[in-house]
């Protein structure tokens, strides 16, 4: 088999071989559900989001809120909405779902019974904000105070490095057998 169809055979295989992998784990990335406070008190105000739906618009549910939460494009990658905790609930962990696109996706959020104040106690300073204000930057410190981190690129940013880099090992393949064939009737 000559060069080419070695390199170019190559490229197939490692796009073949990686494209479905790459894609599955791509699919498998997204789709949490967070909620900002994690630990929120009866009554208390949340944020919620959730990434890996394209959606427009969603809604999350949970025995948790008083009602349903409608979610909206956020400035990231995802979608975002309010909700609040029944005042009634008892302390512990519940499930909440968003069904977008077809799939539903889940997380949770830790009730926590409220703490009163020591007898006596003076009121401490305001509490600092959970999340940052939509100030400049685009809305980029909501995406920052995510907590994520992004570590490298994602499943489809490699299959399309991989696509390439077979491009690339096949031109510089031809452009070396050109100048050997050069080479070869000049002599």
């Amino acid at each position: 088999m000559g060069k080419r169809r070695l390199a170019l055979c190559a490229g197939v295989l490692a796009v073949t071989a990686f494209g479905p992998a790459a894609c599955a784990a791509y699919a498998a990335d997204g789709g949490d559900v967070s909620v900002v406070p994690a630990a929120p008190a009866p009554g208390a105000d949340i944020a919620l989001r959730v990434t890996g739906c394209d959606a427009r618009e969603a809604v999350a549910q949970s025995p948790a809120l008083v009602s349903d939460a409608r979610l909206t494009p956020d400035y990231g990658d995802g979608l975002a909405g309010d909700g609040r905790v029944r005042s009634t609930l008892t302390a512990g962990t519940y499930t909440v779902t968003v069904a977008c696109d077809g799939t539903e996706h889940k997380g949770t959020v830790e009730v926590v019974r409220k703490q009163a104040p020591a007898a006596g106690a003076e009121p401490s300073a305001h509490p600092s904000p959970v999340a940052p204000v939509n100030a400049g930057g685009g809305g980029a410190a909501r995406v920052l105070a995510d907590g994520r981190e992004r570590h490298g690129p994602g499943a489809a940013q490699t299959v399309v490095a991989l696509a390439l880099a077979g491009t690339a090992a096949l031109t510089v393949h031809r452009a070396a057998r050109r100048q050997a064939r050069r080479g070869r009737g000049t002599g």
